[in-house]
């Protein structure tokens, strides 16, 4: 039996902590969007998705920052998401958020099967843990000196003065955003998917 080809297209999710602007729309959406257009114009069957992406750091600290909670924030969005792409003519077959029941049930189903078939390498490491907040802390969520440049003011996932891409555990003097104090080492369970078992099929 022959099956038509198909083509599912998505573009990166942006974070629901600010509006869209013109660096996004040329980065990620106008191509992908020119693309599922061409796609359909020569008879190919595509399916276009997108978006809010209600999960990040980012959003945790701009709530606290306005004294909201995350969901206003991203409610307000991907609401401005939503109107950004239809006055830019950008028209998606699906455009959901991660907070929706089907990508929560998706994300789990896909996780579940991949654990269940023994994909996952599990691994326990340090990673920084703020005793106060009784939280771990990635990305935005710390702050300290960069080893590379020296900036006083980078992130626990990359310093904005040097452009180097950093692991919290590497910054030096680190701090919580989130209460200010220093954090500590703490041991946490992580499992990792090898990409390296899939190189021939991606």
């Amino acid at each position: 039996m022959h099956y038509p080809e198909r083509y599912l297209v998505t573009a990166a999710l942006p974070y629901a902590n600010g509006p869209l602007h013109i660096g996004h729309l040329a980065g990620a959406y106008i191509p992908s969007d020119i693309y599922v257009r061409f796609q359909r114009m020569m008879g190919k069957d595509v399916v276009y998705i997108c978006g809010s992406d209600e999960n990040g750091a980012a959003i945790t600290l701009r709530a606290l920052k306005e004294g909201k909670k995350p969901k206003e924030i991203v409610d307000e969005y991907d609401a401005s998401f939503r109107k950004s792409f239809k006055g830019m003519g950008i028209s998606f077959d699906m455009f959901h958020r991660t907070s929706d029941s089907l990508h929560h049930e998706t994300a789990q189903e896909f996780f579940k099967t991949l654990y269940d078939q023994g994909e996952f390498k599990e691994e326990v490491s340090e990673q920084y843990y703020d005793d106060e907040a009784k939280q771990f802390l990635a990305d935005r969520y710390i702050k300290g000196t960069c080893p590379k440049c020296g900036h006083d003011s980078a992130y626990g996932d990359q310093c904005e003065n040097c452009g180097s891409t950093l692991s919290p555990i590497e910054l030096i003097d680190p701090i919580s955003t989130i209460t200010g104090t220093s954090p500590i080492l703490k041991a946490t369970k992580h499992w990792y998917l090898p990409l390296d078992k899939y190189e021939g099929w991606l």
